[in-house]
């Protein structure tokens, strides 16, 4: 019983997390959905349909959950807004240090986002089985 509570709550908070970087532009969304839905598999029932059949959050964590994919969209705004937020601390005029260190990131999280499949109906799609 505790255990589920305590899985609710992180659910709660990570949907929160998402809610605020579907908001914010250098916040991510889409980790934080598949921590909530990770979540509320564990602890609500309810919750969790209504987060897989949300009209705006639904398609990114079925994509994710049954093909490893993102989608071509997702893709493109990802990268679109960490170039913005590196060119951002550039004209900022932040240390050298940091610049490197969050161009470092930033082209990790990118290269992992590219390398992602697709989804069903993009070209290179992986096709696992859901």
């Amino acid at each position: 019983m505790i255990r589920r509570a305590l899985w609710l709550i992180f659910g709660l908070l990570m949907t929160g997390l998402a809610i605020a970087g579907a908001l914010l532009p250098l916040l991510p969304t889409t980790p934080f959905l598949l921590l909530a839905a990770y979540a509320f598999a564990r602890s609500s029932k309810r919750l969790h349909d209504w987060l897989l059949n949300h009209r705006s959050f639904g398609p990114l964590i079925r994509n994710w959950r049954d093909y490893g994919a993102i989608d071509r969209n997702s893709k493109i705004i990802a990268i679109a807004v960490m170039i913005g937020a590196f060119a951002l601390s550039w004209f900022m005029g932040l240390g050298w240090w940091i610049l490197l260190t969050q161009a470092l990131v930033l082209t990790a999280s990118a290269t992992f986002i590219l390398s992602r499949p697709g989804g069903p109906g993009e070209k290179g799609k992986s096709q696992r089985a859901p």
